[in-house]
């Protein structure tokens, strides 16, 4: 693994459960291969990405926006709001995994059932994973589903309107999603000639497994 980290016994019970699954589909013929990310490289690459989003952002407000009173959008919103904004913030960082969660239940078959979230200690890293192989355009649309749902689409409202604090909100969440995008910036890379591929979501590190033959 490339996130090292002590085990809930959660994360337990679920590696053993995974591993009967790894040791079935392995006796039955399937080649696995593990497309993990590291999390400290994942909260480094969510810096680097913050730069180009923000400055686009800015730039799109500004240009979008440009004939309302710049300085009165900026200063003129009560420190309340922005207040209220921060709440909401630590609020969507839970609301961001129960994203992944529930666009991944539609297509288990037995909906939340196969979904489990936790947090991981070390990394401070919230997290959710679903048990069971899923489609790689389900896979990739809940992983991507935040992102959509909690960042891009915030962002567009925001700059429309010229809501300055939600366009920040909107960044945050778009950064917050780094390790989500470089998942799927993975498995899209991944290129295979095999005509059998499930995708399962790694149960306790961040990232997925494919299985093929």
């Amino acid at each position: 693994m490339q996130n090292e980290h002590e085990l809930t016994p959660a994360e337990l019970k679920r590696k053993e459960n995974f591993d009967k699954i790894r040791a079935d589909l392995e006796e039955r013929g399937y080649k696995c291969t593990e497309l993990l990310i590291n999390l400290v490289f994942a909260n480094v690459f969510s810096f680097i990405l913050f730069v180009p989003v923000a400055i686009i952002s800015v730039l799109l407000f500004v240009f979008v926006n440009r004939s309302k009173d710049m300085i009165d959008m900026i200063l003129g919103t009560s420190p309340l709001w922005y207040f209220v904004l921060v709440i909401a913030l630590i609020a969507l960082i839970v609301i961001h995994e129960l994203v992944h969660g529930a666009t991944w239940a539609l297509f288990t078959g037995d909906g939340f059932k196969s979904i489990e979230f936790g947090f991981i200690k070390k990394y401070l890293t919230p997290y959710c994973t679903c048990k069971v192989a899923l489609p790689k355009k389900a896979y990739i649309l809940g992983a991507l589903m935040p992102l959509i749902l909690l960042g891009i689409i915030p962002l567009i409202i925001s700059i429309a309107t010229g809501s300055f604090g939600l366009m920040w909100i909107a960044i945050i969440m778009v950064v917050s999603a780094a390790g989500d995008i470089l998942i799927v910036g993975k498995i899209l890379a991944y290129k295979t000639d095999a005509s059998d591929i499930l995708y399962f979501d790694h149960p306790t590190d961040a990232g997925g497994i494919i299985f093929e033959k």
